[in-house]
């Protein structure tokens, strides 16, 4: 009996311990099966995905399209004399036409040196955008400010006249404007303040002349670039720098967003043989606007000097002048016929605000001033001796 019941207990043992590695190995092998089955989770479906679907630039690319025109520029025959006579009158010595010309340019070892003195006119293209329903055209300085003669081609195959309104060199931008209809397409600006680095954008225009009404795409890859590409002494540059692809005869076409809005416009690559290697640059279209409806209004723009030269104030200028300031520009002295002495304004006087604005050094007065010309007058707020006084102050041409 004893006997039995131990087989008995030693069955039921058994068996507990059978089941108990059952259970247990059911629950390592459903371990195994969440864990091989967890990458199949990520896995796309190839009939339901959370992924949105990508976007396409075709209403874009089509509504640009119509709005980019191609510009041929030509400069006449009397302007390229005077153009001549101008560069001769202002050169330093017989040397200035062998070695001071453009490296890349016309000029390179001086024209004149080798076609025996004559002028000859410069001609080029480029691409311009519709600025509005009437007929002005936003596009490059340089590929319009020398011309005489400006053809435009609309995207529909027409070939128009265009009339030059006015340039603003520093800014690199023109405007010129042709008589066709007054319900030209045009485009809508986008906030450039508001383009993202890493956004997609594309660029329309007339690559080498001939590629007209090309697209290509990229992202923004920098913004508020600063190349000292535009050679003039008050150049205002702040490129959105993309890696769409432009090449010569993009300069003045469109960069645009997504939604089809006028990003910037067009205007240099950075190249070491002339052609894209990799970057291009784009005046952003708040700059673009501001401009178009200034030059529209206005005609050519001319930046001006304030006309005054000194120090930033800091403890050292302080304490020199015995000032009564801790921040401020200092003017030291002041350009004869300048729009800073026909205003009043002597030295020894320190500039702590214009327009509003404060000034801390002369960087801000630079900043502050940036977009005014010839005929403003900006308020200028001056410490004399200790005591505060306020200017009105015209900009003259000419300095």
């Amino acid at each position: 009996m004893k006997n039995f019941l131990s087989l008995v207990s030693a069955g039921i043992i058994g068996g507990l311990i059978v089941f108990g590695g059952m259970q247990l190995d059911s629950s390592y092998n459903d371990n195994q099966r969440v864990y091989n089955q967890s990458p199949s989770a990520t896995l796309v479906s190839s009939t339901k995905t959370t992924v949105d679907e990508p976007f396409d630039f075709v209403r874009a690319s089509e509504h640009a399209t119509e709005v980019v025109v191609h510009i041929v520029a030509e400069e006449s025959m009397e302007s390229a004399r005077k153009r001549t006579e101008n560069r001769r009158k202002n050169r330093r010595s017989p040397f200035d036409d062998f070695f001071g010309g453009d490296f890349f340019g016309n000029d390179f070892f001086g024209q004149d040196f080798f076609r025996g003195g004559n002028a000859y006119p410069k001609n080029g293209s480029g691409s311009g955008v519709i600025f509005s329903k009437d007929g002005y055209i936003v596009t490059n300085n340089h590929v319009v400010g020398f011309a005489d003669n400006i053809l435009v081609t609309l995207e529909d195959g027409r070939e128009v006249k265009a009339t030059k309104i006015g340039t603003d060199p520093t800014t690199d931008l023109a405007v010129i404007k042709i008589d066709v209809d007054n319900n030209l397409p045009t485009l809508d600006f986008a906030n450039s303040d508001e383009v993202r680095v890493g956004e997609w954008v594309l660029a329309v225009g007339n690559p080498f002349s001939y590629l007209t009404s090309t697209v290509t795409a990229g992202i923004v890859s920098a913004k508020g670039r600063d190349l000292d590409i535009i050679s003039e002494d008050k150049s205002i540059e702040e490129f959105i720098q993309t890696d769409a692809a432009v090449n010569p005869g993009n300069s003045g076409g469109a960069l645009v967003n997504t939604e089809g809005k006028l990003v910037g416009i067009n205007t240099a690559i950075a190249t070491p043989t002339g052609v894209y290697a990799g970057y291009s640059f784009a005046i952003p279209s708040n700059l673009v606007k501001r401009i178009v409806y200034d030059i529209i209004e206005n005609g050519d723009i001319e930046r001006v000097n304030l006309g005054v030269l000194g120090y930033d104030v800091d403890q050292e200028v302080k304490e020199e002048f015995k000032l009564n300031t801790d921040t401020g520009f200092y003017v030291d002295s002041i350009d004869k016929g300048s729009a800073a002495q026909f205003s009043g304004m002597l030295p020894g006087d320190v500039i702590v605000e214009i327009n509003e604005e404060k000034i801390e050094r002369f960087e801000d007065i630079v900043e502050v001033m940036k977009y005014n010309k010839a005929g403003d007058t900006v308020k200028i707020e001056i410490q004399r001796n200790g005591k505060n006084k306020k200017l009105d102050v015209r900009l003259r041409k000419g300095l």
